[in-house]
């Protein structure tokens, strides 16, 4: 365990990174007083399908200024983004060992309706705690300028705009896939992705995912 802090952007069904380094530091803190940026994790997850990635976006409602604080961004629901979501994860993973085990615990965030898109994916969070049975120790920040101190600042580098891993340690793991006959095994997926296939020894590959 990293006794230094790690600072990260707020992230719906977070990547494979995120949890591999949440799993390594004492304290996560989690940004909430940065502006929402577009094409990022903070509203969208990947996942892998029959025709190859996906993303499965979340839309958000759009403030009269250009500048929304991820802590009072909305989520839209003038669509049903929801039961879309639903229903292609149901078809990129129903064959998987481990989407039945998980289903009835993650349905409900596709059912149910948050205001603010931070308030969501903190709850998805604390489901996935549940699901690796760990502790939930992130914070929120208090301020944007001020990283913590001691603290690992990745907010901006778990993207998928980035083209270069900003962090060297992170050596993701392979594990068995739904498709990987078809496209190879694809790293860094959402959280979902691991969990499905994986189940309990999920824990396992993030924990051996960093280079000590």
């Amino acid at each position: 365990m990293n006794n230094n802090a790690l600072l990260l952007s707020s992230a719906y069904f977070a990547p494979v990174h995120f949890y591999t380094r949440y799993l390594h530091h004492d304290l996560v803190y989690i940004e909430q007083y940065e502006n929402f940026t577009k094409q990022t994790y903070r509203n969208r997850c990947e996942i892998l399908g029959g025709n190859g990635p996906i993303s499965l976006v979340i839309p958000v409602v759009k403030g009269r200024g250009p500048k929304v604080l991820i802590k009072d961004l909305q989520i839209s629901y003038d669509e049903n983004w929801q039961r879309n979501h639903w229903q292609t994860i149901v078809s990129a993973y129903n064959s998987s060992p481990y989407f039945e085990y998980y289903q009835d615990e993650l349905y409900p965030f596709f059912e149910s309706k948050t205001k603010y898109l931070l308030d969501h994916n903190m709850k998805i969070h604390d489901q996935l705690c549940d699901f690796f049975e760990i502790k939930n120790k992130i914070r929120l920040t208090t301020d944007f300028e001020s990283v913590p101190e001691n603290t690992f600042n990745l907010r901006d580098g778990i993207s998928p705009k980035l083209k270069q891993n900003p962090d060297s340690a992170f050596i993701p793991q392979t594990y068995t896939q739904v498709f990987a006959e078809k496209y190879g095994f694809s790293p860094n997926l959402s959280i979902l992705d691991l969990l499905f296939n994986e189940g309990p020894n999920a824990y396992t590959i993030l924990l051996q995912s960093l280079k000590k």
